[in-house]
């Protein structure tokens, strides 16, 4: 199976990088580059909440409600009409203006370009997600598997995803797990009781 920014990339396509640039007022090559860096940041925060089992099952109920069709949906996130900005606000928790500075220093875009991108985004990867795991049959040990896997991935090709790692790593003993996890149980600022799993369940399950 194709990696996950692989695949994201990939369900977008040409014409999806496109709508998104041009909702950003960003040329396509701009936004390739910075779609690119964000997502492996979205994907190394969930993959932290799903490196327990509790934060695995709760995701992976999470996915059965949320549709594939997130990509045939683009015009309302980029709209602003979306949960992206609500899970990004409890998967980065109060570190999220960090990792948006980080992104926007990296990929040459302004901060407010990036602030705008990642809450788009987000809904995307659980899209995306969801269609891995009704296609490959996932469980909750899956989801979390692949999740875990893609960020070893971009953590050998780009190191502390390019110092992301280490902006997530609040504590800063060298692991981002128990900091994000700490955020989705309600342990950081902005970081709602309940935690990520909760959230999802409300937020990604189709319900409005």
């Amino acid at each position: 199976m194709a990696g996950l920014l692989d695949g994201v990339m990939a369900q977008l396509g040409p014409q999806g990088v496109a709508q998104i640039a041009s909702g950003l007022g960003i040329d396509e090559s701009a936004a390739t580059k910075a779609i690119g860096m964000a997502l492996p940041a979205i994907m190394g925060g969930m993959a932290s909440n799903a490196a327990r089992p509790e934060g695995a099952q709760a995701l992976s109920s999470a996915l059965d409600e949320h549709s594939p069709s997130i990509f045939e949906q683009l015009g309302p996130l980029l709209a602003g009409d979306g949960p992206g900005g609500a899970i990004l606000g409890h998967v980065l928790g109060q570190k999220q203006g960090n990792v948006q500075q980080n992104l926007a220093g990296q990929s040459g875009l302004d901060l407010g370009t990036i602030a705008k991108l990642l809450p788009i985004l987000a809904p995307i990867v659980m899209g995306f997600l969801s269609k891995q795991k009704k296609e490959q049959g996932l469980d909750a040990g899956g989801v979390g598997k692949i999740l875990q896997q893609e960020r070893a991935t971009a953590e050998s090709s780009n190191p502390g995803l390019g110092g992301l790692g280490a902006i997530l790593d609040a504590d800063g003993d060298g692991s981002i797990i128990d900091d994000v996890m700490g955020m989705a149980q309600g342990g950081g600022d902005g970081a709602a009781k309940g935690g990520l799993g909760g959230l999802l369940g409300k937020i990604l399950g189709g319900k409005k």
